[in-house]
């Protein structure tokens, strides 16, 4: 296969392939599809580091019919970008700009008495109707009203609705263990979840439904209600990788480029510390990218990376700035791409492989990436 040279990864460089991305949301909303339920793409956190708005147009492209995001500040620059979709917003305080998201149509979230009010308030303010959608703690104990506060709630809810404040569009929740199928908690929160929209119907609301992530839209079609909220499986990365193939394509490849080459002696060592010793005379690649760039230093001595068609071991400690891979008798020069993670078709690393190596997940990979000194250069088409 080709290079990918449509732009030389001069430093640090995520490429977002747009086309990765379609294809998951067509693979995601097609699974919502069968079941009679509508896609909402979540985009928090600049699209996992892919870019919101690209990612949100492109998605709205290829089957979604909403966008999810965690702040209002994230919402309203969708907004202002000119993404018109169904829009929901889930986390936010007294004192944020709860009236510009409605001014806006951004459909907000509540799970409390107070954000309820917050709610009422900004729509009267606005003379705007306030579009919401009402969370119950299931389980997961983070956000969400809790069991015993849930019926007042509604309640509450039903008689701002019948003034005209607000539409009760949405009962919702999140799941804790979805990416552990058979998971004893999955049928417990999924069970609570059937009760408090029962309550919901009880105090005269109508409201949809949606609990299913990523992984519950893709090993639980009985959760998938009236709506799912897929995330990281949008991104290409597969959040029940035992389960068998979703036939997904990671969208982020993280890349760089060969600055300086070098031989040394047999003896010779490498990086601070000194950690590393060369067992024979090898050519050394030095590659401008470190832990401010993203690449973990307790990946130190731990990793690999994609470069002239092979992949090659990084030696010595990450640094602040620069990384050096080991080219044994292999001639490279410099200019040369160096590929850290991607799709992995090609035979480089992934992302899913580093978060193995570091004892964490994919999503804290792709997230942190997008960094002041890191391009990102989306191209629209596979050119693989």
């Amino acid at each position: 296969m080709s290079r990918m040279n449509e732009r030389p990864a001069r430093r640090a460089d995520l490429r977002i392939d747009l086309a990765a991305i379609r294809h998951n949301v067509a693979v995601l909303s097609g699974h919502a599809s069968e079941s009679g339920a509508r896609t909402m793409v979540v985009v928090k956190s600049d699209g996992y580091g892919h870019g919101a708005s690209t990612v949100a147009e492109a998605a709205l492209r290829s089957g979604a019919d909403w966008l999810g995001v965690a702040s209002i500040p994230e919402a309203l620059e969708l907004r202002e970008r000119g993404i018109s979709a169904p829009l929901l917003c889930w986390l936010y305080q007294h004192g944020d700009d709860v009236a510009g998201a409605v001014r806006a149509g951004v459909d907000l979230s509540v799970s409390s008495e107070t954000r309820l009010r917050d709610v009422v308030a900004a729509a009267e303010s606005t003379g705007h109707t306030a579009r919401i959608h009402l969370k119950i703690d299931t389980g997961l104990h983070r956000n969400g009203a809790p069991a015993e506060s849930w019926e007042r709630l509604v309640a509450l809810a039903a008689k701002a609705e019948a003034g005209g404040a607000v539409e009760v569009f949405a009962v919702w929740s999140h799941l804790a263990c979805a990416d552990e199928p058979g998971h004893p908690s999955i049928d417990t929160q999924a069970e609570r979840f059937r009760h408090a929209h029962e309550q919901a119907l009880a105090a005269g609301l109508r409201p949809l439904r949606h609990l299913a992530n990523s992984a519950a839209l893709l090993t639980r079609p009985d959760l998938r209600f009236d709506m799912v909220r897929p995330g990281i499986a949008v991104y290409g990365l597969d959040p029940v990788p035992r389960q068998g193939e979703h036939g997904l394509r990671p969208a982020m490849t993280f890349r760089s480029s060969v600055a300086l080459t070098k031989r040394i002696a047999a003896g010779e060592s490498v990086s601070y510390g000194h950690n590393w010793t060369a067992p024979t005379d090898t050519n050394l690649a030095l590659v401008p990218v470190g832990y401010a760039d993203g690449v973990p230093r307790s990946l130190s001595d731990r990793f690999s990376v994609l470069l002239g068609g092979k992949r090659r071991p990084v030696v010595g400690r990450v640094c602040m700035d620069q990384i050096v891979v080991r080219c044994d008798d292999d001639q490279v020069v410099e200019g040369d791409e160096v590929v850290l993670f991607g799709p992995g078709d090609r035979g480089e690393p992934t992302a899913a492989e580093w978060a193995e190596e570091l004892g964490t997940i994919h999503y804290e990979i792709v997230t942190g990436m997008y960094r002041p000194r890191v391009t990102r250069t989306v191209v629209a088409e596979d050119t693989l």
